[in-house]
């Protein structure tokens, strides 16, 4: 069982936990918030016994806890993260991990000193059917007793990943929610682009190019818009058999100021992989051109959407599976050069951004 506390009480919070549980793996046994009584009322949805903190250096000082996980405000990540590593604990850190590359990598190289785990959240890499998505996409067939068809190799992609965000109704009353703030490092992108952007790079590799056209908010930040990711691959010629270079476009659309019910695509060699959806997939359909049959292939999702992260993060940190946390650094550095890119290029500068000039 991994004792773990907490910092950040919104409702990711709540699933993270409710799914950390549900693995029999984590228990809840700190909670961390500014005021005692947000503090408590927290801790008491799960436990009498939770030990209650308003201060983040008495948290990261409670000698019962191995692991933080961190839901804060995204520009309070950096220095959050920072304070947990330094004392010697495991750090769980929601997307965004930082607001800037240079605050990750120094959290990494904290991390390695002190011996622990740093892992960001990007939950739904680790869901049963996004790992059946990597297994279709292998270069080579899925063993037989799966019974996965063999699509080819990828041609192409159409992402979707617009949910209109309540908190936009108060950017168009003249307010500035944190997530839509430059100052707490806000925006549709590093919000809810991660997830598409994470989604094409953890299958595809590292994009060679990448561009964005947004629509700006108000308050500075982009309520959404259109990427353009080229990711570059190798395949076998079927007429000389030899290898041979090419590059495939991936578009994502993103948004937290207007919705879309488009499904996402993936376009192969040997047909059309249809997903309900870039996280929490519950159906993946594969049309094949060769018979123009369409298959359903998705397995069941677990119960509660964090399960699988929580399942994975623990396995890490039991065996200290040094391996598989470099592979997700890997993705989380990709993401984070690819969406710094983009906002730079937009004109989006967070406010840390301007402190560290």
């Amino acid at each position: 069982m991994i004792n773990f506390g907490i910092i950040g009480t919104n409702w990711i919070t709540d699933s993270f936990i409710k799914s950390a549980h549900s693995t029999s793996k984590w228990q809840l046994t700190a909670v961390y918030s500014r005021t005692e009584e947000a503090a408590k009322s927290f801790a008491s949805k799960y436990s009498s016994s939770i030990t209650t903190y308003t201060s983040i250096s008495s948290l990261c000082a409670d000698t019962n806890i191995s692991a933080i996980y961190i839901a804060s405000p995204n520009s309070l990540h950096f220095s959050h993260a920072h304070t947990v590593l330094e004392a010697g604990k495991h750090v769980i850190l929601e997307k965004p991990a930082t607001s800037t590359s240079a605050e990750l990598d120094t959290l990494h190289k904290l991390a390695k000193e002190k011996n622990v785990f740093l892992l960001e959240a990007y939950r739904h890499l680790h869901e049963t059917n996004f790992k059946l998505l990597q297994r279709l996409l292998s270069a080579s067939p899925s063993p037989s007793s799966e019974a996965l068809p063999l699509v080819g190799t990828p041609l192409g992609a159409s992402l979707t990943y617009s949910t209109y965000s309540s908190r936009y109704d108060a950017v168009l009353a003249g307010e500035v929610p944190n997530i839509f703030s430059l100052d707490f490092s806000g925006g549709s992108l590093v919000d809810i682009g991660v997830y598409p952007i994470s989604f094409a790079i953890r299958l595809f590799g590292r994009p060679v190019k990448s561009s964005y056209t947004p629509y700006i908010c108000p308050t500075g930040v982009d309520g959404g818009g259109m990427i353009l990711l080229t990711f570059a691959a190798r395949t076998t010629s079927s007429t000389s058999g030899k290898e041979q270079d090419y590059t495939f476009p991936v578009q994502i659309n993103q948004s937290k100021c207007f919705k879309s019910s488009a499904p996402s695509e993936i376009y192969t060699a040997n047909g059309t992989i249809t997903l309900n959806a870039t996280t929490d997939i519950d159906s993946v359909v594969f049309w094949d051109r060769r018979d123009k049959k369409s298959t359903e292939l998705a397995g069941k999702k677990a119960e509660f959407n964090l399960a699988e992260e929580g399942e994975e993060f623990a396995r890490i940190l039991e065996s200290a599976d040094r391996g598989a946390a470099e592979r997700l650094e890997e993705v989380s550095r990709a993401v984070l050069e690819v969406t710094e890119k983009l906002r730079k290029e937009n004109g989006i500068v967070f406010g840390v951004e301007k402190e560290q000039r």
